[in-house]
């Protein structure tokens, strides 16, 4: 086995200096680490980047921040987000093209207010776009908007899915066909909130003191019906286990899930990668599962700049890409930019950390 690993090792350093000798990537604290990257779109601030090939092309769905002069609080205030934007790339590094706007607060029938971080999904004939927002009360809900087409726009469904709440929809086809989401966010995401099956506005940020050694709050995760528009479940808990098989605990905040949850698949493994919050990390763990439980593996990204880090994760013509964001324009932490830069794995799957 170590005779393994060093020769794992030593394929990853060879290659790594390979790269670098072309100037494709840099080389830091023993990692493989590619160039500083520039972000894709400069003239709209984007965040929270769901990134899917359909029809041969790269299609991104992320946030649109705007200056909405809503005072930082601890839930998120300041990102009150009014529409969506939807993004396409023949190639990485090509042309980036603005399909416009894809789907206004407005034009949802139900929402309140702060559109937060989308996904997309297609199915028999019909693009879905999958969206979190405040409803009337308040309150985070999940709803689902159709297309003919993947660029938009999308038209909402009257009302929410239901059974849903909180935020950061991901939905991940498998390769039998059958799709799940994946959702949750704690803290202004409001995940907390439903720990007793109901809605408790008392809780703020997580569970409070005192629940540092207890088990963390879990994702959740819920097969969708044929139609694609409803659960075909009651949402179950991702769980989380460290080396030894216990789950993450809540006081572990550089490995328990925060928010942003996303799902792949590589050689037959479900990969469940998500944020750790207020740690900044994006980590990931792998089950033999899309239910869990997720045995946790390591850190994919370390901190960029800028509070928040959300991301994707898609495949493209041979290579792996891990789609981000930071606050390289702006320098403001609800001003984001969207990045991307190719995800290294090593001879066993293990993702090889990045330090952006």
């Amino acid at each position: 086995m170590n005779q393994f690993i060093d020769m794992t090792r030593s394929l990853l350093s060879a290659s790594c200096m390979a790269l670098a000798a072309i100037g494709s990537i840099g080389l830091e604290t023993g990692h493989c680490q590619q160039a500083k990257v520039k972000p894709l779109v400069s003239d709209l601030f984007t965040a929270d980047p769901s990134a899917h090939v359909f029809n041969g092309k790269i299609y991104i769905y992320p946030s649109h921040d705007i200056e909405a002069n809503v005072p930082q609080d601890d839930e998120g205030g300041h990102f009150n987000m009014r529409d969506y934007h939807v993004y396409s790339m023949d190639n990485i590094g090509g042309k980036v093209t603005d399909h416009g706007v894809a789907l206004d607060l407005k034009d949802i029938p139900w929402a309140g207010r702060q559109l937060w971080a989308p996904d997309a999904a297609f199915k028999n004939g019909t693009y879905y776009l999958y969206f979190p927002v405040k409803d009337k009360q308040d309150v985070f809900r999940i709803g689902v908007a159709t297309s003919q087409s993947p660029a938009g726009p999308f038209k909402a469904e009257p009302e929410p899915i239901p059974g849903s709440y909180s935020i950061d929809p991901a939905v991940f086809t498998d390769t039998d066909g059958q799709t799940y989401m994946y959702f949750g966010g704690i803290w202004g995401g409001q995940l907390q909130r439903w720990h007793s099956g109901k809605y408790d506005k008392s809780l703020s940020t997580d569970l409070g003191k005192g629940h540092d050694q207890e088990p963390a709050l879990s994702a959740k995760v819920a097969k969708m019906s044929g139609d694609m528009r409803t659960f075909a479940e009651s949402p179950r808990d991702v769980q989380i286990l460290d080396e030894h098989g216990k789950p993450l605990l809540g006081g572990d905040h550089d490995r328990r899930f925060f928010e942003g949850a996303w799902m792949h698949k590589f050689n037959g493994k479900y990969y469940f990668s998500y944020s750790t919050g207020d740690t900044h990390l994006l980590c990931y763990a792998e089950s033999n599962s899309p239910y869990g439980p997720f045995t946790y593996k390591g850190v994919i990204m370390k901190p960029v700049e800028g509070w928040t880090t959300h991301h994707s994760i898609v495949e493209f013509k041979g290579k792996w890409y891990i789609f981000y964001h930071d606050s390289e324009l702006s320098g403001k932490t609800h001003l984001r930019n969207v990045k991307v830069r190719e995800l290294v794995r090593g001879a066993d799957g293990a993702i090889v950390p990045i330090v952006p």
